[in-house]
């Protein structure tokens, strides 16, 4: 995702023709003094006065935001028209801390009407109404706010968005609202008004920017921890919407998904570049933990092979975070036999300097393992060429194999580096791959600027299993859910299409040389389990992802925006799905909490070979 250090001067984008400098000339009925908020907002996503000058627009301030790069005031209409699709408030942009202006006071502000983009035109996002280069007179002070309206699961339509305009590339921007209709048009129409969530469930837990996500439909797509579940691109759960604060920062609750916001929430609904509709709070509801506990998963019977993939997000020397990852692994994951890392860096992290090798990193993982009780682990990986694999800068992220030697051993077959390909071989007709650890075609296009996928053959118990560890193109670049396009790109989905199809094809080869043999697919995916992702990488019946064994309300292993959802995937070949024994399970110890040390929630696989 983009960084949220990005200015906030990203292009002011303009729907009109006119120039900016244009002064606003009205017929009769109407006059240029009895312009008014809801005149400014309409009865669309843009102002039909955007680019125009408009004059003593009456309000009463609401809010003041005096901090980061987007300060001003908002200001609402205590006399509302009756028409629902045009919001009567409005933020007033002041660039600095605005001065002369309280909570309270009834004034008149003169401006340029403005439509701002949060992360600029290129990141698709519904721009926001403002009224730029101000002026205002105070006419008086300490008067009674507007009532805030409340949102809430009857307010909220269940449908998400209009279709968009076919003749403007899907965007919504033009479309009349219909607010009783679509949770986005609802939402616009509020957009600058004082709003109230009363009693609302935590579904995406308090992060680094003092952000949480809450739901007012309680029962839409609930699983057992109190998450909201994201379950096909049609179910985009209406009820969540975003929390900020207009107070100081240290008073942020740090919540958890499950917790409460219990009683009134709220303050001026805003949007931003991160998440689209956003409660800035004036007023904050009481946290009331919901007692959110992070699991733990069974250990492996005897006849068992326990395989996990687990992303331990740009894990380098320099982090604080290896006794809590060797916990994790030792203490809720119960030391699996096979563990697939993800966004393993290099021995100096981001430092930019060439470095590739990251055995200091594994090592340093490993002693902590140890420390926390758990088996020495041996480590199986390939340095990549320096900058080639995307990532955080200078990072060098890649997959790794920890494995435990006392259970199972490594078939190493020598030569695998970070530009040979390994290939598939038949030796005594058994399949086995020419490079062990070795790469799936890293010269292909498909992983230009990606990570490449790490083959390994393992023997347990007499049997070889293949193990192929991946961590797919991410959906940086993707439009948001709250895109003014409907429904939204997802550009970043044509890379991760091409590596799919070329894992699957792999996978095939080592299924056409020995039809039952045991291969695993894993590792983080960045797609859903129901997108086309997915179903390239499956194929037809080569693989098949296991997380789909489990209860849809327990299909997931990040949470991102409030949507409890999949992105870590472990794939079985059809000898462990319908001939062993198998069990999965989605291990949630970060992706909910407020101090995670990951944002992945690790996943593992038990069978019997």
């Amino acid at each position: 995702m983009p960084s949220k250090s990005s200015a906030r001067l990203a292009a002011l984008t303009v729907a009109a023709v006119c120039s900016a400098a244009s002064t606003i000339v009205l017929t009769t009925p109407a006059h240029a003094d009895s312009l008014r908020v809801h005149d400014v907002q309409g009865s669309t996503r843009t102002s039909p006065y955007a680019g125009k000058q408009v004059t003593d627009v009456a309000g009463i301030v609401t809010g003041i935001r005096t901090y980061g790069s987007s300060r001003g005031f908002w200001i609402q209409d205590p006399n509302p028209d009756a028409d629902p699709a045009t919001s009567e408030g409005v933020f007033v942009f002041t660039s600095s801390t605005p001065k002369g202006v309280a909570v309270g006071d009834s004034v008149t502000v003169s401006g340029t009407v403005a439509e701002y983009v949060p992360g600029g035109a290129t990141s698709g996002n519904q721009s926001l109404t403002e009224i730029t280069k101000p002026t205002f007179t105070v006419l008086s002070s300490g008067n009674e706010l507007p009532a805030a309206t409340k949102i809430d699961a009857r307010s909220v339509p269940a449908a998400y968005a209009p279709p968009g305009d076919t003749t403007a590339n899907g965007s919504i921007n033009s479309l009349a609202l219909k607010p009783s209709k679509y949770a986005l048009d609802h939402y616009e129409a509020l957009e600058g008004m004082t709003v109230r969530v009363s009693d609302t469930r935590v579904v995406g837990a308090t992060d680094p920017y003092t952000e949480l996500w809450v739901t007012v439909k309680p029962h839409e797509n609930r699983n057992r921890h109190g998450g909201t579940v994201y379950g096909s691109y049609d179910a985009q759960n209406t009820g969540r919407l975003q929390i900020q604060s207009l107070g100081a920062t240290a008073d942020f609750p740090k919540a958890n998904v499950g917790d409460t916001l219990s009683g009134t929430t709220a303050g001026p609904l805003d949007y931003n570049q991160f998440g689209g509709y956003t409660l800035v709070a004036s007023e904050l509801g009481t946290l009331k933990t919901g007692g959110l506990k992070r699991e733990t998963t069974r250990g492996q019977r005897g006849g068992e092979l326990s395989v996990a993939t687990y992303n331990v997000e740009n894990l380098d020397p320099s982090d604080a975070t290896f006794a809590q990852h060797a916990s994790a692994i030792v203490n809720n994951l119960k030391s699996p036999d096979i563990v697939s890392l993800e966004e393993i860096q290099d021995n100096n992290g981001a430092t930019n300097d060439g470095t590739v090798a990251a055995d200091q990193t594994l090592t340093k993982l490993i002693d902590a393992i140890v420390a926390a009780g758990g088996p020495k682990y041996d480590w199986r990986s390939i340095d990549p060429v320096n900058g080639a694999d995307g990532g955080e800068p200078g990072g060098n992220i890649r997959q790794a194999f920890l494995f435990n030697p006392e259970r199972v051993s490594f078939t190493d077959r020598a030569g695998g580096d970070a530009t040979t390909a390994t290939d598939v071989t038949k030796i005594r007709g058994k399949a086995h791959l020419t490079l062990s650890p070795g790469r799936i075609a890293p010269a292909d296009e498909a992983w230009k600027n990606s990570r490449k996928p790490l083959a390994g053959e393992f023997a347990f118990r007499g049997r070889t299993v293949f193990v192929i560890a991946n961590h797919f193109n991410s959906k940086g670049g993707d439009q948001g859910l709250t895109s003014q396009y409907q429904p939204p790109s997802r550009s970043s989905e044509t890379q991760r299409h091409q590596q799919a199809t070329l894992v699957n094809a792999f996978v095939k080869d080592i299924l056409d040389t020995q039809k039952n043999a045991d291969v695993i697919t894993l590792g983080d995916i960045n797609d859903f389990e129901f997108s086309k992702t997915a179903k390239l990488l499956e194929g037809r019946g080569e693989l098949w992802s296991a997380i789909k064994s489990l209860p849809r309300n327990e299909r997931y292993s990040y949470v991102y925006q409030g949507n409890s959802q999949v992105l870590d995937q472990i794939l079985i070949s059809p000898s462990i799905r319908r001939d062993c024994d198998f069990d999965y399970d989605s291990v949630h110890i970060n992706a909910e909490f407020n101090d995670q040390i990951s944002d992945h929630d690790p996943q593992v696989l038990r069978f019997r070979p």
